[in-house]
């Protein structure tokens, strides 16, 4: 028997909820945010299986502190310059014109609508500047929206992360040293002191780690624990300086090393990736699940309208002040106006100061955490639930995307390019040789220029466009590459590739593409002897059994199914997808069965 109370037992629950959560999430397509705070408020103070405060008792605030360190340091490990091409200018607006905008806005909301004493008021308009990686980046990763938009609401919630916990931070010094009598500008130059320090340490960290990874003075199998170590050692050393600068030094940190050259880059940022994720996860559900009675009763009725206010007024006037003179378009400035999600950043850093201005004996403290779990618990579910639709009104929404990326330029993927760009579907062929991508330009087909598995492809190619890669090159050790570096980016079940013929390969590479594995040699012989791609629907009277029978007799090739939902799937030696009545299967066929093609012609 095993006892509920067993802290043990809480930490594996607290895990499985909040992975539960975002399985949950996946499946249905609802916000893992909203599911998740859904999740730890019914595991906390509805049903009372988890009582952070008193299960984790003074660990609670440093757990959650080191948690945060590490998702910022992962956000900036996702900033790479070269996004700054597109929406640079409107980013350095955001951070240089929005937070002083919103603070003052945010400022005068709590003050008038909350009803909260000025420099309490200051205090919480400086945390409300920020967003966080934590609620917006598993939200962006829900919306196929413009790469310009993204961009600047992630860079936006990365940077104004420790921005807005340092306004609060130098509000909190303010108020404590004696509020009106305080040196304000003895207590401003030690803020930006602290923070440029905090910021040559973040600096420093990632040039020495980079440094040491490139000249091999760290063996692969340590340099993810190091990472995490120096991470956590630079944050809680900047942190020891002044509260909360440690935030600035994992988030220069991870800028810092997202652009400069690693060897082990991709594999650092996959495992930093799966850790913030299990991280997000139990962060949300301990912060959820530490409401209580207590925090519920001293909501009050004026909070409405401050948070009418911040939705409504303060936002919007925020990002339209602040981006009104840039070239950014209407219709994504009153997207990036609406999307502001607060999470465990302004959550965390509100109970902070709260708790401490509470042992000062300051008025009005007591209202700062009810308040901010409302603010956070209105934002997720405001933005989480209406981000896709209010998308989709604007136009920025492009929908889920059901193109076919091809990876290598030849006669075959050329045809095969034209068949899907037949059935109406968007197509790409990529390929580093300008030579081979002339014929294809000639049919009038999309093509990008360039190696797939250069980082800067992200510039030019939009990945969510496209429901699967199939690299088809000569090459078959670059087709295995293709897949393995790119299927924890775009999923396993969407990569596939084809093989030489002295190479059949295995899984673990890669699916291999068609049902019967054939390899590019072979199809380009078929290409020329007359073959032809074609389409067959199944129906209620010729079943799939039929279309398999036909399929033997004539020696052709599956190669993908269309669902009737529009999906896309396709045929590999290691999976055959479900085919039911109504779908499609698109074939690579002779050209000598013209019962076959007329077969086809009838049943679709």
């Amino acid at each position: 028997m095993f006892a509920i109370d067993s802290l043990l037992v809480k930490i594996a629950l607290i895990g499985v909820i909040g992975i539960g959560a975002q399985w949950v999430a996946w499946r249905t397509g609802r916000p893992a945010i909203a599911l998740m705070l859904i999740a730890g408020i019914i595991a906390g103070p509805v049903l009372g299986l988890i009582h952070p405060e008193q299960d984790f008792g003074a660990l609670r605030e440093p757990m959650i502190k080191l948690a945060v360190a590490v998702i910022l340091f992962e956000g900036g490990l996702t900033l790479k310059f070269r996004e700054l091409r597109h929406a640079g200018v409107a980013v350095f607006m955001l951070v240089f014109v929005g937070v002083p905008v919103g603070w003052a806005l945010g400022t005068a909301a709590a003050y008038y609508g909350a009803g909260l004493p000025l420099e309490i008021a200051a205090l919480f308009g400086g945390i409300m500047v920020v967003t966080g990686p934590t609620v917006v980046v598993p939200l962006l990763r829900t919306l196929n929206i413009t790469p310009r938009v993204k961009h600047m609401l992630k860079w936006e919630a990365i940077v104004n992360d420790p921005i807005g916990a340092l306004l609060a931070v130098g509000i909190y010094a303010y108020i404590t040293h004696g509020g009106a009598q305080a040196n304000s500008v003895a207590i401003v130059t030690d803020v930006v002191a602290a923070s440029l320090l905090a910021m040559l340490i973040g600096g420093g960290a990632a040039f020495a780690l980079t440094s040491a990874f490139v000249r091999g003075w760290v063996p692969e199998y340590l340099k993810a624990p190091v990472l995490l170590t120096t991470v956590i050692a630079a944050f809680v050393f900047a942190d020891l300086i002044m509260h909360e600068t440690g935030l600035i030094t994992v988030t220069v940190m991870g800028v810092v090393m997202a652009n400069r050259e690693t060897d082990s880059s991709h594999m650092l940022l996959r495992f930093k990736e799966d850790l913030t994720v299990l991280l997000v996860s139990g962060v949300f559900i301990i912060l959820s699940a530490t409401l209580d009675w207590n925090v519920v009763t001293n909501f009050q009725a004026r909070f409405i309208l401050f948070l009418i206010l911040l939705l409504f007024v303060v936002r919007p006037l925020t990002i339209m002040l602040a981006l009104l003179f840039t070239r950014i378009p209407f219709k994504e400035r009153l997207f990036v106006a609406w999307i502001a999600p607060r999470g465990i950043v302004a959550a965390a850093v509100t109970g902070l100061f709260a708790l401490r201005l509470s042992d000062y004996g300051i008025p009005g403290a007591e209202a700062l955490v009810p308040l901010s779990f409302a603010v956070v618990i209105a934002t997720i579910f405001a933005h989480g639930f209406t981000a896709a639709p209010f998308a989709r009104w604007l136009g920025l929404d492009r929908g889920k995307g059901d193109g076919v990326l091809l990876v290598g330029a030849n006669s075959w993927t050329i045809a095969f390019a034209q068949f899907v760009k037949a059935q109406e579907r968007d197509v790409l062929i990529a390929d580093p040789s300008q030579l081979a991508l002339r014929r294809a330009r000639r049919a009038g087909l999309p093509v990008h220029h360039g190696d797939i598995l250069d980082e800067t492809h992200d510039d030019h190619l939009d990945m969510g466009r496209y429901q699967q890669l199939i690299a088809a090159t000569d090459n078959d050790a670059y087709n295995a590459l293709v897949c393995s570096e790119l299927a924890p980016e775009v999923g396993h079940d969407r990569v596939s590739r084809m093989i030489g013929e002295s190479r059949p390969g295995g899984q673990r590479r890669g699916r291999v593409f068609t049902l019967a594995g054939t390899p590019i040699e072979e199809q380009l012989d078929r290409l020329l002897a007359g073959w032809t791609f074609g389409r067959t629907k199944i129906t209620e009277k010729f079943t799939y059994a039929d279309f398999v029978a036909r399929m033997k007799a004539s020696g052709g090739d599956s190669l993908a199914v269309v669902r009737a939902s529009g999906d896309l799937a396709v045929f590999s030696v290691q999976h055959r997808p479900g085919v039911d009545a109504g779908d499609t299967v698109w074939t690579f066929v002779p050209p000598d069965d013209p019962k076959a093609r007329l077969e086809a012609r009838e049943a679709s």
